[in-house]
């Protein structure tokens, strides 16, 4: 409700984001105490873990991913001009609050679909996007392809790595790209603060 009063400002959505991630934390922690057999089922989906998809998942997901694709293409005017700045963007004649829900809609609904199936991978979602700004890819279509080929690539990477480093054991993927992840973005972050 704050994110959507501020016309979803993205400082504002990020805070809302946190907020709702630490909510859904404490909820998991207490689930995970009450000794429920269930709990290891969700610490397994918490943690990214691919172990239950099959061809049949992965297919499906496959054809949702290209349709929702297709659809944030359809964007990419929006996604182009509201880096611009709120002025610049309603001078050019994006309806700002509008644009932003649709586009934070969207994002939801893209990261619902991957997260229904192999559980939260929140460093894939943050590597692939900056990854693809810092090869070059400003313009909103060769960034939305470029990350989703990182994005992809990451999580086929992540996967390899946990199946087979402590094998015949397995990590899952989610950890695994958080392991590597953390440190590796950090170290950008750094980099970008010395380049100021």
């Amino acid at each position: 409700m704050t994110a959507r009063r501020s016309s979803l400002a993205p400082e504002r959505v990020l805070l809302a984001g946190i907020s709702l991630s630490a909510m859904v934390d404490a909820v998991v922690g207490i689930l995970s105490s009450s000794g429920d057999p269930r709990a290891a089922l969700l610490m397994r989906w918490m943690s990214g873990s691919t172990y239950l998809v099959d061809g049949y998942m992965a297919s499906a997901e496959f054809l949702v991913a290209a349709a929702l694709i297709a659809i944030a293409l359809f964007a990419r005017r929006w996604l182009d001009l509201l880096p611009l700045g709120p002025p610049a963007s309603m001078a050019i004649g994006v309806p700002l609050g509008r644009s932003r829900f649709a586009l934070f809609g969207l994002a939801g609904v893209m990261t619902a679909a991957g997260t229904l199936t192999v559980g939260p991978l929140s460093f894939v979602g943050l590597m692939g996007p900056h990854l693809a700004r810092e090869m070059g890819l400003t313009r909103a279509l060769p960034q939305l392809v470029g990350a989703a080929v990182i994005g992809g690539g990451l999580m086929v990477a992540a996967d390899l790595i946990g199946r087979t480093i402590v094998s015949p054991y397995q990590i899952p993927a989610g950890l695994v790209s958080a392991l590597i992840g953390a440190p590796f973005l950090m170290l950008m972050m750094r980099k970008e603060d010395n380049h100021q």
